[in-house]
């Protein structure tokens, strides 16, 4: 019996995308790649397949392009100040929108949950994003079911979170639903992610 093709993770990175919105999702989903028996697989692509210089400097060179990724279980779409470009980006539109078609589970982190919008992907759905980017996804997306409490809101097959380290939150409950609990519990403890704020 052939193995099966391994469950695949894209995150898709841009320029000015939030460094934590893709780094934060990323260490989660290394982390569950290390240890699964599932033996998923996280890559990272570009829309030319070149690096990307994220919202405050830091650089990434990622695994792959847009055209060359292939066929993915679950996509990534992280936020920052570069999703203004892309949600008024035509071509990248009507490729998310492919996207959709083609792929099981759809995600957004902060503000990628406005270009979700512009796709079309939240018509008639829950949906949350950075707390002060609600006005500019309803005026995107007139029929979204706005969340303004929740770190994510899971829908099926499309997941937003809240900003920035709310993606952590939502990779983690990502772990838990493609595999278990006791993953998403495992790589939780492995990365010591147990928020204690100062305030």
């Amino acid at each position: 019996m052939g193995r099966s093709k391994p469950l695949r993770v894209g995150i898709f990175v841009f320029d000015d995308a939030e460094e934590l919105d893709v780094v934060g999702p990323y260490e989660v989903l290394a982390a569950w790649e290390q240890h699964s028996p599932l033996r998923p697989e996280a890559v990272t692509f570009s829309p030319d397949g070149a690096g990307v210089r994220c919202a405050k400097g830091l650089r990434l060179v990622p695994d792959t392009s847009l055209a060359e990724v292939g066929p993915l279980h679950v996509l990534v779409y992280p936020g920052g100040v570069g999703t203004r470009r892309l949600l008024a980006d035509r071509e990248h539109l009507a490729w998310l929108r492919g996207m959709r078609e083609t792929t099981p589970l759809i995600t957004s982190v902060c503000t990628g949950a406005l270009v979700l919008a512009a796709a079309g992907l939240l018509a008639g759905r829950p949906a949350t994003t950075y707390r002060s980017a609600f006005d500019e996804l309803v005026s995107l997306e007139p029929s979204v079911l706005p969340d303004t409490e929740a770190r994510f809101v899971d829908d099926g097959d499309v997941v937003t979170s809240a900003g920035v380290s709310a993606g952590i939150d939502m990779a983690l409950h990502l772990v838990a639903r493609l595999e278990s609990v006791e993953m998403a519990r495992g790589v939780r403890r492995g990365i010591q992610y147990d928020p204690a704020p100062p305030v």
